[in-house]
């Protein structure tokens, strides 16, 4: 017998479209949203500074300059499979 397990799993996939500004007589500017589930979980603010860092032309990892203490001491339970 099989036991259903009660805890959902995390999503860690997050598609977003780029979105780009034109201005007339200026180049444009392209804007990637950052869905508000991963900002939660990460305790990412608004304000914050972040950089890309070019891993190839597939993979883009997005660092966060300064990172704060983590607001909790308890960690998230890993999902049981």
């Amino acid at each position: 017998m099989k036991i259903k397990s009660r805890t959902k799993k995390m999503q860690t996939t997050y598609p977003v479209k780029i979105q780009a500004m034109r201005s007339q007589g200026k180049p444009p500017r392209f804007y990637v949203s950052f869905p508000l589930a991963l900002a939660a979980a990460i305790g990412l603010e608004a304000g914050e500074t972040v950089q890309w860092e070019l891993l190839d032309r597939g993979e883009l990892h997005l660092v966060r300059l300064a990172t704060p203490p983590a607001a909790t001491r308890r960690r998230a339970a890993k999902p049981q499979s």
